[in-house]
């Protein structure tokens, strides 16, 4: 099996019984925002385009690039189709010219010709990604390899069952704007950084010792940010709050840890796998020295991408757009059918639309108690965002049904809140689509109270975390009388049961040595958003 670095999260799997593209990502995404790192725009995509098989994982855009997939990539190719709960993935690949697809069953192997085997584990949690992320997991001769790039499963027993797993491809960077756009103290900022930096890395460990791959492959990230405005977030200053970190510092953390099977792929790198062995070649002499000279590959990269970047700023303006009154005919029939979301969020929450001049701003209330969208009053709120009245404007004009997708992950933007995070909040502008909003009901109304404990320590806990079922005899680590949830990082007082990151989502717990207390009704359980 040969695996063909192609940036990011892409890879190009070749096998005697047919190739697999997964993932191109080259244009730049989340309003010209993120771009992949190191540069992928001058591989020859016009031949590894040319393939069997076509896997984008969700859509999220740097994982779903719709010009490059409409330009580069074979129309004959069979799109192997995560099984998600909306047609929108299929429905855009349909208006791309993709007319062949491969529709999965979640954990079930399919056989391909020539013995080529495929499971896509598809996750759909309204929270997972955009409605939906996922794993491919490929066998062919023997070799197993599992790109389970930014999904995030609750275990990874379904892949070690089916044999041991000679590559896996895993996120190990940051796919978030928290804590960067808060209006924080630098001190603050560069400790909440730190700590998810940290809880990052702690994640990846998990789920490399879970597998116990032959080889780790870090990919998924991260994005580098050519706008001037942006140039900040890019893991250069040395910064340790900073939530980007490179494919080499991760290689250094966990060799550093003992470990000595990770390989970068860097665009351009091919990897030779066979069942004891993994030759990789690279198109650059030195790997390290390349990563030491980041920034001067970034500033070359900057002057080649600056009027691309100048042309997306150009199209965001839509003066003819009332954004009031758009937001009030989108929004407000969302909020007058949401139950879960709505009640979640449990308050107003405001915009802040800085207009043309830079100065002047128009503040837009979501008020989801009252169910409407109104200008903004003399009140509090508990979360304000602030950002250009132009990208709002460009979110109504397109009809984006995704702002997390989208605005959010641009980083175009800063936020103050008052009180904990509010997962609901995110959640809901995800969903702004009949479509989206009802699934996610839906789902919420269907869950149900775990019943399982375990023991971990001299603790008793139910054994699936509130958050979002993360199996705790493998992610739980108790400190004292607190626990955390090291999937995402959510943290629980065992005493009281109150989780600490988030609002709601009490845990079930007991010492040990104590009877468990009576049973009383347990809130439904519900989701976050992804990578919080």
């Amino acid at each position: 099996m040969r695996v063909t670095g192609t940036g990011h999260a892409s890879m190009r799997i070749d096998t005697g019984a047919g190739s697999i593209l997964c993932d191109p990502w080259v244009n730049p995404a989340y309003f010209a925002s993120w771009f992949p790192f190191p540069d992928n725009s001058q591989l020859d995509w016009e031949t590894l385009g040319q393939v069997d098989y076509l896997y984008v994982s969700h859509l999220h855009r740097d994982h779903f690039d719709a010009a490059h997939l409409k330009r580069f990539i074979s129309k004959k190719a069979t799109v192997l189709l995560p099984a998600y709960p909306t047609s929108e993935l299929e429905d855009e690949l349909r208006d791309l010219g993709f007319t062949s697809f491969l529709r999965t069953t979640s954990n079930e192997v399919v056989e391909l010709d020539g013995g080529l085997k495929v499971m896509i584990q598809a996750l759909t949690s309204p929270t997972d990604g955009p409605i939906g992320d996922s794993s491919l997991w490929v066998e062919y001769d023997g070799i197993r390899l599992l790109n389970q790039n930014d999904a995030r499963p609750t275990d990874l027993d379904i892949f070690s069952e089916l044999g041991h797993v000679h590559a896996q491809m895993i996120q190990f960077s940051g796919a978030i704007w928290y804590p960067m756009v808060y209006e924080l103290p630098a001190a603050a900022k560069t400790a909440f950084g730190k700590q998810k930096r940290d809880r990052q890395m702690d994640r990846t460990i998990r789920y490399i010792d879970d597998l116990k791959a032959s080889y780790v492959f870090p990919i998924a990230g991260p994005p580098c940010f050519l706008d001037d405005d942006l140039w900040q977030f890019n893991d250069i200053h040395g910064d340790e709050g900073n939530i980007f970190p490179d494919q080499q510092v991760f290689i250094d953390h966990y060799e550093g840890l003992g470990y000595d099977n990770g390989v970068i792929l860097l665009p351009g790198t091919v990897s030779e796998l066979t069942a004891d062995t993994c030759e990789t070649t690279h198109p650059v002499a030195d790997v390290r020295k390349f990563f030491e000279n980041k920034e001067e590959h970034l500033r070359e990269y900057q002057a080649r991408q600056r009027p691309v970047i100048e042309a997306a700023k150009a199209t965001w303006r839509h003066p003819e757009v009332d954004v009031l009154g758009e937001m009030k005919r989108r929004i407000e029939p969302l909020l007058e059918e949401s139950v879960y979301l709505a009640k979640g969020v449990g308050g107003p929450i405001r915009f802040d639309l800085v207009g043309y001049d830079g100065e002047s701003v128009e503040s837009i209330v979501v008020d989801f108690p009252g169910k409407e969208v109104r200008a903004a009053a003399d009140e509090k709120v508990r979360y304000r965002f602030r950002t250009e009245r132009a990208l709002i404007e460009t979110l109504l004009h397109s009809g984006e049904v995704d702002w997390v997708n989208s605005l959010f992950l641009s980083c175009r933007f800063s936020a103050a809140r008052i009180g904990q995070y509010n997962e609901f909040v995110y959640a809901f502008f995800k969903c702004l689509s009949e479509e989206r909003l009802q699934y996610a009901e839906g789902w919420y109304a269907e869950q149900r109270p775990d019943a399982e404990d375990v023991k971990l320590g001299d603790w008793v806990v139910q054994r699936r975390c509130p958050h979002l079922k993360a199996d705790l005899t493998r992610f739980g680590i108790i400190d004292g009388d607190q626990l955390t949830c090291q999937l995402h990082g959510w943290r629980f007082d065992l005493p009281s049961g109150r989780c600490l990151t988030s609002v709601g989502h009490e845990i079930r717990a007991h010492r040990a040595t104590t009877e468990a207390p009576t049973p009383t009704p347990t809130p439904t359980p519900t989701p976050t958003p992804p990578h919080s």
